[in-house]
């Protein structure tokens, strides 16, 4: 029998703020907390009128995938549901999500995802579960294998092209500054490539940011924003601007994952200096704030974007 829910009551502590990785899908929220009570019949419905949306099937299952029981839920959905391609990449999902937390064996959850690709050769969902595994765990040559697998499915995944954004950054953490850096091609090769109201068009401020991350982590950059030349630069300028123009055109105020590429836009215009532009960002964000990049490189993100945005608005 799975589990019964977390106990309610007092006694346990509290984060002074907790981001939600649903972002404003209320649907979402309202699933994931039905699931939280063993009501995956709730789940069922939310992922059947998700259909092929791929990036907001990718979303929805991830988050869903985060809750701490989920796995022992969703193998009681395919006891009742022995056939339902839901269930099992639900399952692959959560089983990632604990192999990232050390709490299964990365075999299995490698395992699970397969199965749940074989059951659905066409959704890019499994695969993007075991990019984020191996993104964490695995050898680059498997990490490019399996974005290659997403993208023959979907060419413009999002998530996945942010996850090799973030590995590919990593590469060569001691070569310093350089503005030739691989990553930076891959990111502007991926937006130029996408289609002209793709929110990949934002892709080389996420690269970018993360080189600042790894650089300013291995000592090559300032862990101070203001005094990083990183933000400053000709070709930083040249990334902000064509980003910021783009969002501007074309908003994409319907995309499941458009509150992530605000908060990087924000984080960078902040950086660059520029408050104005980030404080009509941070009016479309809300209180949607998102982990990275307001951690980057070492802070306590959440008052790092409160004080962020405290300082735009003021000065706006």
């Amino acid at each position: 029998m799975p589990p019964p829910p977390p106990p309610l009551g007092r006694g346990r502590k509290r984060a002074a703020h907790t981001f939600d990785a649903a972002l404003d899908d209320a649907e979402l929220a309202a699933a994931r907390a039905a699931l939280a009570q063993g009501r995956w019949q709730t789940v069922r419905s939310l992922l059947t009128r998700t259909g092929d949306d791929w990036d907001s099937r990718g979303h929805r299952v991830t988050v869903l995938a985060r809750e701490p029981y989920c796995a022992p839920w969703a193998r009681d959905w395919l006891l009742a549901e022995p056939d339902s391609v839901d269930a099992a990449v639900l399952l692959a999902l959560a089983l990632v999500r604990r192999a990232l937390r050390g709490k299964e064996k990365p075999v299995r959850a490698r395992e699970s995802c397969h199965a749940a690709a074989a059951l659905a050769p066409a959704d890019p969902t499994p695969w993007l579960g075991l990019l984020m595994l191996e993104s964490a765990l695995g050898a680059e040559e498997e990490v490019h294998r399996l974005f290659a697998e997403i993208r023959a499915r979907y060419a413009d995944h999002h998530h996945a092209h942010h996850l090799m954004v973030a590995r590919l950054a990593e590469r060569r953490p001691g070569a310093g500054p350089d503005p030739l850096h691989e990553v930076y091609d891959f990111a502007n090769a991926a937006a130029e490539q996408a289609p002209a109201d793709s929110p990949l068009a934002i892709l080389p401020v996420i690269a970018h940011t993360e080189r600042y991350r790894v650089l300013a982590a291995a000592g090559h950059e300032p862990r101070d924003t203001a005094a990083s030349g990183h933000w400053t630069g000709r070709r930083a300028r040249q990334v902000m601007r064509a980003a910021f123009d783009w969002w501007l055109e074309w908003e994409q105020e319907g995309h499941p994952r458009r509150l992530i590429d605000l908060n990087f836009l924000a984080h960078a215009k902040v950086c660059e200096g520029r408050s104005a532009e980030a404080a009509a960002l941070f009016h479309r964000i809300g209180e949607h704030a998102t982990p990275s990049p307001w951690a980057y490189p070492d802070h306590d993100p959440y008052p790092a974007f409160r004080a962020a945005r405290a300082n735009a608005l003021g000065a706006a």
